[in-house]
């Protein structure tokens, strides 16, 4: 039996989602994902970004809103960030704490920045960690040589996290149907 797992859900905002590949497949997953921690008594944590200087994500406004389509429930622990790290400068670290989970399996937005610092930071943080593979995304990169598409750039995290090994840790990309919780 997997150790104890909570269940991650970063930055699911009207405006991080805007430009972001396959928003309802993703959302479905992470529905189906959070339906599961619900019957297993897995914990759940949501994590909110904020920034002051992005007037859409000031707190408060609508584009920093929780997607409507996603299942959170009143009670369902949010913390707020204002960096990639949702570790840094949050209390997320003391909710973890408090829950005795072991592994962290991670969803989100989007891929590149928030999903996969988060992912690496929880490593250092002490945790196991399971990305679901298809229940991040994000948005085209615009590079000198042009676009680069969004599921490139899933595959790309997915790949580098796929093969990434940590003293003491263990990591994983899984699919949303397979993740253990």
């Amino acid at each position: 039996m997997p150790d104890r797992a909570a269940l991650l859900v970063i930055d699911m905002q009207e405006t991080v989602l805007a430009h972001c590949a396959d928003v309802p497949g993703v959302i479905e997953r992470i529905n189906g994902l959070l339906g599961r921690a619900r019957r297993s008594g897995a914990p759940i944590v949501f994590i909110q970004h904020q920034d002051a200087d992005a007037p859409e994500l000031a707190a408060g406004l609508p584009g920093w809103q929780l997607v409507a389509a996603l299942d959170r429930r009143e009670g369902d622990p949010v913390v707020a960030k204002e960096y990639r790290d949702s570790f840094a400068g949050t209390e997320l670290g003391a909710v973890l704490a408090a829950t005795g989970v072991r592994r962290l399996v991670v969803t989100g937005a989007q891929s590149q920045y928030c999903v996969q610092t988060t992912a690496l930071s929880a490593l250092h943080h002490g945790y196991d960690v399971s990305l679901v593979g298809d229940a991040h995304t994000t948005s085209p990169a615009t590079l000198p040589d042009g676009d680069l598409p969004a599921e490139t750039i899933v595959q790309f995290v997915n790949s580098c996290f796929g093969t990434l090994s940590h003293p003491g840790r263990s990591t994983e990309v899984v699919p949303a149907a397979d993740v253990a919780l």
